[in-house]
């Protein structure tokens, strides 16, 4: 079986399946994203420690940051109170006072690092929620559901028109970076992903459409801004794919990139525009 048609069957069982757990309810959302969470962390935990960027405990900041994503979905839903994050505070002075005592060599690199994954890795994923459960009314799959597609419509778009335009319009986004990205690509994901939000507001009263398309474009520049931070990671362990998570796919961190910078961005602006 060659790359292109094992990349094709995978990536069509992994939209299946990661859609259906978005629609069919609350449950399957849950699991689905503690499971990401857990493998998105132990894979970045792994890389850090693997090409020597620092030492830091695995098994620690993998657990903290599934307890994280599990406090923030319960909090939402009304069933805890704040309390239920102690244990989350807990586990990160443990990663802190830990290094007093097992004499690693760059302790302040493993503080970095860990604290890097529960930043990078664990908060944006359980931000998702805040998506998820927003309004106050219960579950509602459309906004999380909805990040997603734009981020498929901008990666899709602007690679089908990068590639048949890129030698007539060759200027390079992010070069240092990512020397394949170009702006006519880009401008070209943006236009399908403002299509894609207008056809949702006729599907889905949650937001206005000008809205839709406010969060379009928002998932649509910072998504582009996650591949190019996960490009920079890996260029600085001179990697080309995370991991193998999904086969001609890459790791779990190369399929959730855009959407670790763009779920923080469509928190903040789904939460300004409702207090407008």
């Amino acid at each position: 079986m060659n790359n292109l048609t094992k990349r094709t069957i995978s990536g069509i069982a992994f939209v299946i399946v990661f859609v259906g757990c978005i629609l069919l309810g609350r449950s399957t959302f849950f699991c689905l994203f503690l499971i990401i969470t857990a493998l998105a962390l132990d894979e970045y935990n792994k890389l850090v420690n693997k090409h020597g960027l620092a030492n830091i405990n695995s098994t620690v900041n993998t657990i903290a940051g599934i307890y994280l994503f599990f406090a923030t979905s319960f909090l939402l839903q009304g069933a805890v109170g704040p309390r239920i994050f102690l244990p989350y505070v807990l586990s990160l002075l443990y990663l802190m006072i830990s290094e007093l005592y097992l004499k690693q060599s760059h302790p302040v690199a493993n503080w970095i690092y860990a604290f890097g994954g529960q930043m990078y890795v664990a908060l944006p994923l359980a931000l998702i929620n805040l998506l998820a459960f927003y309004g106050g009314s219960g579950y509602s799959p459309m906004l999380p559901l909805a990040v997603f597609i734009f981020i498929w419509i901008n990666d899709t778009g602007a690679y089908c028109i990068g590639s048949l335009l890129h030698k007539r319009f060759p200027a390079k986004l992010f070069e240092r970076i990512s020397p394949k990205k170009t702006w006519i690509g880009s401008i070209s994901g943006a236009f399908f992903v403002l299509l894609g939000a207008y056809l949702i507001s006729l599907m889905s009263d949650v937001l206005p459409v000008f809205h839709w398309m406010g969060l379009g474009l928002t998932v649509c520049i910072f998504g582009t801004l996650g591949d190019l931070v996960e490009s920079l990671f890996k260029r600085t362990l001179e990697i080309k794919d995370s991991g193998h998570f999904l086969p001609g796919h890459g790791g779990v961190l190369d399929r959730f990139d855009s959407a670790l910078i763009a779920i923080p961005a469509s928190v903040i602006y789904i939460y300004a525009i409702a207090s407008l």
